[in-house]
């Protein structure tokens, strides 16, 4: 629906801001009050973001040794901060903060399929079941088609 009233608003028209296009739309189609919601809408989700991202984080470090467990709450909170002290070191835009997760993010797939393949291989993990040799030649085809992708929207970002 937001890309929907976004499209209206381009194809109305108006001239989105190259340093920020989002909230440019948002203050063409409702001025002050628009860009400052959309300010508020960003921070909203950003900071959820922030806050669910470090409690999954710690909560699947809680496994590896008990300390974590015990100081959890305390690592949240450092995970956060540093967070926040990462974004404000960088004095980047939003635009250009979302573009760097996005090539980051092209990543995690290929290194998550990796570990499942290999994951499949342990006899600890599936037991008795023998993952196909044809489909393990296949996985790893897209790992290094997925990670060369990756690679490349990296290295066109920097």
């Amino acid at each position: 629906m937001l890309f929907f009233a976004a499209l209206g608003v381009v194809w109305g028209g108006a001239r989105l801001a190259a340093d920020n296009p989002a909230a440019s739309v948002f203050q063409q189609a409702a001025g002050a009050i628009g860009y400052r919601t959309f300010g508020l809408v960003m921070w909203c989700a950003a900071i959820t973001s922030v806050i669910g991202a470090s409690y999954t984080t710690i909560s699947f470090f809680k496994t590896l040794h008990p300390a974590i467990e015990k100081w959890s709450r305390v690592l949240v909170s450092l995970f956060i901060l540093t967070s926040t002290a990462i974004f404000l070191l960088q004095q980047s835009s939003a635009v250009s903060l979302l573009i760097i997760a996005g090539g980051v993010n092209g990543l995690i797939l290929p290194i998550a399929l990796a570990l499942i393949l290999l994951a499949a291989r342990r006899k600890s993990i599936v037991g008795d079941y023998r993952h196909p040799l044809w489909m393990q030649v296949a996985g790893w085809l897209v790992v290094a088609v997925m990670t060369y992708m990756g690679a490349v929207s990296l290295l066109t970002i920097f």
